[in-house]
């Protein structure tokens, strides 16, 4: 009866253990009460049958349960519940078409990222020296794969 027992909480102990990493993640009753179904298991070893039976039960648990763990979730029923997928988007920008020294308007207050307006194309942008408000006109000085870096636009030289 008591090896009945010892074999049932060790049971117990690893489906537990098992639903707590497969199905319920985190510190949660599963977790827990499997792992006290395992103590449990050997101190009954160690009480009933003494010091070699409760060594001989806290090996096999010890060697028993990640064996089991790792077949599991290698087997066809741990590959079916593990993410597999993989992410392949990627992020369209069109800084590309936006060269240094292009110059443009603020569509928001950049502070220091905002919106900006180039060539027609509205990007993000990020203003070089602080913040800089909305409808200002705006030059390019470095031009990044997810937004630009600005700098307020020096006036234009005119031909008078």
């Amino acid at each position: 009866m008591n090896i009945f027992v010892i074999l049932l909480l060790i049971i117990v102990g690893i489906l537990l253990l098992l639903l707590e990493f497969a199905v319920i993640p985190g510190i949660t009753v599963a977790g827990i009460g499997g792992g006290l179904a395992l103590i449990a298991a050997i101190y009954i070893a160690f009480d009933v049958y003494g010091l070699a039976a409760g060594i001989l039960t806290a090996l096999f648990t010890a060697v028993a349960v990640p064996i089991l763990f790792k077949y599991f979730f290698k087997g066809r029923v741990g590959r079916r519940m593990m993410l597999n997928s993989e992410i392949t988007a990627s992020v369209d920008t069109d800084t590309d078409k936006i060269n240094a020294g292009d110059r443009g308007i603020a569509l928001s207050r950049l502070a220091p990222m905002g919106k900006a307006l180039f060539n027609g194309l509205t990007v993000e942008a990020k203003s070089l020296f602080g913040f800089l408000d909305e409808g200002s006109e705006i030059e390019v000085v470095e031009t990044l794969k997810t937004h630009v870096i600005v700098k307020p636009a020096e006036p234009l030289a005119s031909n008078t």
